[in-house]
């Protein structure tokens, strides 16, 4: 029996030569690899002492010879295939133990250039993957140092790997090869600067963790990372406390920290079932963090809280005497943390670049039954300078603040969504409806119910897309609402505007919707 063994990560790869020695196996290595076995006193047999040939162009030719790939790609129960290596006095390779150059570990340094790139892209290791994962009845091809184990428990048992494990090493070799080509096209794609969505999609992540269930106890699920440097994202979080975050968390969450990023000032968003249900932004965090409890303190409950600056003990006294599912911030104060982890279950979560945000050319993908909807993430608020004034009225400095502090929360509501604010607070939030009109009663009536009778005089009102018709002003109306944000578009917009003038209420269009579904 003989071994090929030519690995990067050389982790466990001494051992287990040691073992295969052993049971009576030949090992041939290249390299680096061959290096460390024979400084580990492990018999081996360097790479051109079977081919007969010389490493040559820097390393950049090795393996890729007959007496590799013949050896490999011999079917064993075919007469004429070892015929032919008997004739080309060759011999067969029985265990390849491959994983590749390191070219992920490459392009997440900082400052690596495209020519270091380009010489971490494997070209012998994927070739010698691919042949011994065709042959998988006769080789038995390891890429994961995890399955090292696996092989010297069947080897020593039964003198040989048996075809089941095989079989699923083979299907590992191609997620393998499949993942790194993948890293290396999207590297290039970048390099590029090439925005177009490509004629075929191929993306790759890693498991961060496999999960209890999904949604909902019945789904399995696991949480993936893309591959690349993420910051501010959900994939970045440090966990200080609490039980493993679910798929729900994970979701909601995601959502919450990209409607934080839309602000710069002190903020902090409380968010459940993948909606804001409290928003505020405030001089100082405290101030933020009361604005955000007191809009809706009753659907904070089981609720997700993220934070743009660090959490003060004041604010943990009042967080602890809630029950919350997840606390994200930049950071905590010593007493802050003290706290909260005296809470079993809470989750607290510390992001130290939350404010970056996403790659305006990210992906948002969405499954849908037989394939993909691809877009690219909505990266945008508004224009300021396509924001038009279509009302006798202008708005006043103070509701020009609200609108667009309104524009950013609605940005974020599932549609149809209405989102009412005041002070740089949201006062109530209409999200998911199948008309508008709805949500715009609801937001109103949710308001005065959590809030107060009177909350809604003096307060403003962002849409997600246009009015259809004149209802929801009506309806804004009698509730006090002075001022309007919404897209505009719609092909009754002039009734809109004529009853906004009637009452004296102030509209303006952005020119630019935000549907969330």
């Amino acid at each position: 029996m003989r071994a090929l063994i030519s690995v990067s990560d050389k982790t466990g790869i001494v051992e287990f030569a040691k073992e295969l020695v052993a049971l009576g196996t030949e090992i041939i290595s290249t390299g680096g690899t061959y290096g460390k076995l024979k400084e580990a006193g492990v018999p081996a047999i360097e790479i051109s002492e079977l081919t007969g040939f010389p490493e040559c162009l820097d390393g950049r030719v090795k393996t890729l010879h007959p007496a590799v790939h013949a050896g490999l790609l011999a079917m064993r129960s075919n007469p004429s295939h070892m015929k032919q290596l008997k004739d080309l006095n060759i011999e067969t390779i029985d265990i390849v133990v491959v994983n590749l150059y390191p070219f992920k570990a490459t392009i997440l340094k900082d400052h690596v250039t495209r020519g270091e790139a380009v010489e971490n892209i494997d070209i012998g290791g994927p070739t010698m993957l691919r042949s011994a994962a065709k042959n998988y009845q006769d080789v038995a091809v390891v890429v994961d140092p995890i399955d090292y184990e696996k092989v010297l428990t069947e080897l020593k048992e039964n003198r040989q790997v048996s075809l089941d494990t095989k079989f699923y090493l083979m299907q590992k070799v191609f997620m393998h090869t499949s993942s790194y080509d993948t890293m290396i096209a999207n590297y290039l794609k970048k390099q590029r600067n090439d925005k177009e969505l490509p004629e075929t999609l191929t993306m790759t992540f890693e498991k961060v963790q496999d999960m209890r269930y999904g949604e909902n106890p019945h789904q399995s699920a696991a949480f993936y990372r893309e591959i690349g440097k993420k910051k501010g994202s959900i994939t970045d979080v440090v966990q200080l406390h609490g039980k493993e975050l679910s798929f729900n968390n994970i979701n909601d969450t995601n959502g919450a920290l990209e409607l934080l990023k839309e602000f710069c000032e002190p903020t902090v968003v409380a968010c459940k079932h993948g909606n804001p249900c409290g928003v505020g932004s405030a001089r100082n965090i405290y101030d933020a963090w009361k604005k955000a409890y007191d809009a809706d303190k009753t659907s904070i409950f089981g609720g997700i809280v993220v934070i743009n600056r660090e959490v003060t003990r004041a604010m943990a006294e009042e967080m602890k005497e809630i029950f919350l599912e997840v606390v994200v911030a930049p950071s905590y104060e010593k007493e802050a943390l003290e706290i909260l982890t005296i809470k079993k279950n809470i989750r607290l979560l510390q992001l130290s670049d939350i404010e970056v945000p996403q790659d305006e050319d990210a992906y948002d993908l969405k499954k849908v039954n037989g394939g993909l909807i691809v877009q690219t993430i909505d990266s945008k608020i508004y224009n300021e300078e396509e924001l038009k004034v279509v009302t006798d009225r202008s708005p006043s400095e103070k509701e020009m603040e609200d609108l667009k502090f309104a524009w950013r929360v609605v940005k974020f509501v599932k549609s149809n969504g209405i989102a009412l604010a005041k002070d740089k607070q949201s006062i109530g939030i209409g999200p998911g409806q199948v008309n508008r009109i709805w949500p715009t009663i609801q937001s109103i009536e949710h308001a005065k119910e959590l809030i107060g009778s009177d909350i809604t005089k003096g307060a403003v009102l962002a849409s997600d897309a246009f009015f259809p018709f004149d209802d929801c002003v009506e309806t804004a109306h009698q509730a006090g609402i002075t001022a309007i944000i919404q897209p505009g578009g719609a092909g009754r917009d002039e009734d809109s505007i004529k009853k906004c003038n009637e009452y004296g209420i102030a509209m303006i269009f952005t020119g630019m919707r935000h549907f969330k579904h």
